[in-house]
């Protein structure tokens, strides 16, 4: 290790980091400042990575939990090689920039994660552990490992002190990720204050009882934080590593270093005389030849060990066509054309809740693509989501298909999130919608990064019953249409719940949640398998058709689509019932399909949906009606709670009548 040359890049990591946020006004230095020793090891030392090839398979994965310290990724990046050139880093935070204030995925290349929001990036990073476990098993084999990458995150006390952290970290110890290296900027500095005045657990005895192998060092020691790093990846004994790295916050800015001031721009204004502290020139965004050509040999070593690596693929390949298909397909999230055949038509008398349905549905999906994934927050028995013969995820089974994740729903989300940035499997997991807001800042992210996660959300709205208002959701399903991204399809009975599923099997740019009831609805059989689960996919479609000249049409989701069928027999021959299960994907068709299913012409129009009715207005338009429900439920039987609160035939009769 040439620790001279290291030093001067730590240095000049400084410089880069300083010099962006002085520029822009406006940023975080404490972090890049502080860890800039951590940084030298790790990108130039440790890190198995070649910045030509940013989604090297077997790549080690770098995660900035403390997304805040963004500058930090950056001019590590920059450093070592990647496809990020300087101007991008004198750019940071402008419009367009690869240099955005949180490191974004798909905008720069080396981000592995969206990351800002405090502990997100640690329960990714577990994601990616699990990943990369489940892929050394799946793929890897006697004649060629082609996975035995670790994953690293860093991250700071703001991301410890959030409860998704501490689930994340529970679900890694009890489930042997020793592939993941958590580096812990420990500085006793948080924004507003010096750590004490918010914390003080002993991290070691913490991590510790959580199943984890921890040490403690000088964050500015070069040989320590080697050592302590080489230490970690080295031992394969089914315990995840924590180093806790002891490090001066804002460090090269002496009026600020260790306090709360170093954490945001404030030091920037005293950048000149840092440039001198450090040894740097007063020109900004410096970048000595010696640490250029450090990286670039760096670079060159990569590459031998990369085109090693390439050939024993190759090779794996060649000998595994069915595993090397399977990979491949996972990684670009390809499906069968023909998905719908692979799930079986239900009987014409099928009734029963949407997620029993799902359970069959969600079983003949995993059959046929086997990169399929599903967990559950200790609820398996109730979402139905299990995948039958899949296995269960485990220390001593990582191939497993089923994910137990325990009552740790937000983690649960972030740690699906992990597996989708990834890339290698498809991640769903499930809890009752009423708990969804636990998961929202996950979802939230898939939205914002594009990932196609898939949420299944069971015990739908009030129809959950004697449960009663805390277990009945009103206001939920339309909190998640709201989230830019997400599609949220409520089907309404069986086939609606296949076409939902292959809904969000069809889609690689975003994430998608299934929200099932239930109690039991029977099946809507006025059109063939294919149009149901077509129409679904649509996001809309005419589920029953007028016999006369149009004059009302019927809107409803899920379990209410039988009262809308139910009405319109009542209401006469001119009455069209369109089930609307997804807004999302419908916004997104032509506007003639729209024009097809909504006739602008026809101003007469109802909706219903057991939940706030306010998102529906935008369809039935100012003349139409909404039955709805804006208020919590109550306490007895599903049925009884429904009627009580206007979900039922006569409701939409009424209303019809009433324009």
């Amino acid at each position: 290790m040439n620790t001279a040359v290291l030093s001067a890049a730590a240095n000049q990591a400084r410089g880069l980091a300083m010099d962006a946020v002085h520029a822009c006004s406006s940023g975080h230095l404490g972090l890049p400042l502080g860890c800039a020793e951590i940084g030298a090891v790790l990108f130039g030392e440790t890190l198995r990575f070649h910045p030509s090839a940013p989604r090297w398979l077997n790549r080690d994965r770098f995660i900035l939990s403390a997304g805040h310290g963004s500058m930090f990724l950056y001019s590590w990046l920059h450093l070592s090689g990647y496809d990020l050139p300087l101007q991008e880093l004198k750019n940071f935070r402008k419009l367009h920039s690869m240099t955005p204030g949180h490191p974004e995925f798909h905008e720069t290349p080396g981000v592995e994660a969206t990351t800002g929001p405090l502990g997100q990036g640690i329960a990714n990073a577990v994601g990616f552990a699990l990943s990369g476990k489940r892929a050394a098993a799946c793929y890897n084999t006697a004649e060629h490992a082609i996975f035995d990458h670790h994953v690293f995150a860093l991250f700071g006390d703001g991301c410890l002190q959030e409860g998704v952290a501490k689930e994340a970290i529970a679900f890694a110890g009890h489930n042997g990720l020793d592939n993941l290296v958590m580096i812990y900027d420990s500085n006793d500095v948080t924004l507003d204050a010096m750590a004490v005045m918010t914390q003080g657990e002993d991290a070691e005895a913490y991590f510790r009882s959580q199943g984890w192998d921890a040490v403690t060092i000088d964050g500015h020691d070069f040989a320590a934080i080697a050592k302590a790093l080489a230490e970690a990846k080295a031992a394969d004994n089914g315990r995840p590593k924590v180093i806790i790295a002891r490090t001066l916050i804002g460090k090269g800015i002496p009026e600020v270093a260790g306090t709360a001031k170093a954490h945001g721009e404030g030091g920037a204004k005293f950048v000149d005389e840092a440039h001198k502290n450090l040894g740097l020139p007063a020109e900004y965004f410096y970048v000595s030849d010696e640490v250029r050509a450090y990286f670039a040999a760096r670079n060159q070593k990569a590459a031998v060990e990369l085109a090693a690596w390439q050939a024993n693929y190759d090779a794996w390949t060649v000998a595994n066509p069915e595993l090397s298909r399977q990979l491949t397909e996972g990684i670009a999230c390809a499906i069968p054309t023909d998905l719908s055949a692979h799930i079986p038509d239900f009987a014409a008398d099928y009734k029963d809740a949407t997620r029993s349905a799902g359970a069959n549905v969600i079983n003949a999906v995993a059959k046929a693509i086997p990169t399929f994934l599903t967990g559950s927050a200790d609820l398996f028995g109730s979402t139905k989501n299990y995948i039958k013969d899949g296995g269960d995820f485990s220390a001593k089974n990582p191939a497993g298909r089923n994910i137990w994740f325990g009552i740790r729903e937000h983690a649960m989300g972030a740690i699906c999130n992990g597996i989708a940035y990834d890339g290698l499997f498809r991640a769903s997991c499930a809890t009752f919608l009423v708990f969804a807001d636990y998961l929202r800042p996950s979802i939230r992210l898939a939205a914002l990064a594009k990932l196609p996660v898939s949420y299944i959300f069971t015990h739908d709205s009030v129809g959950v019953g004697e449960d009663g208002p805390t277990h009945q959701p009103v206001e939920t399903v339309s909190g998640l249409r709201v989230i830019p991204g997400l599609d949220v399809i409520r089907p309404g009975d069986a086939e609606e719940t296949a076409g939902a599923f292959m809904a969000a099997m069809s889609r690689a740019d975003g994430p998608t949640a299934l929200v099932l009831t239930r109690q039991t609805i029977p099946l809507m059989n006025e059109l063939s398998v294919d149009d149901r689960r077509i129409g679904v996919m649509r996001g809309a479609y005419i589920a029953k058709k007028e016999t006369s000249a149009l004059h009302t049409i019927l809107l409803a989701t899920g379990s209410e689509l039988q009262n809308a069928i139910a009405a319109a027999a009542e209401l006469g021959d001119g009455v069209r019932v369109v089930s609307m299960p997804c807004f999302e994907r419908f916004d997104r068709q032509s506007p003639d399909y729209i024009e097809s299913i909504l006739p602008s012409s026809c101003t007469k129009r109802v909706a219903i949906e057991a939940g706030v009715g306010g998102l529906w207005w935008k369809y039935v338009g100012l003349q139409g009606k909404v039955i709805a429900i804006d208020r919590f439920g109550i306490s007895a039987p599903g049925n009884v709670v429904m009627q009580e609160l206007g979900m039922s035939k006569d409701s939409v009769v009424a209303a019809a009548q009433s324009i």
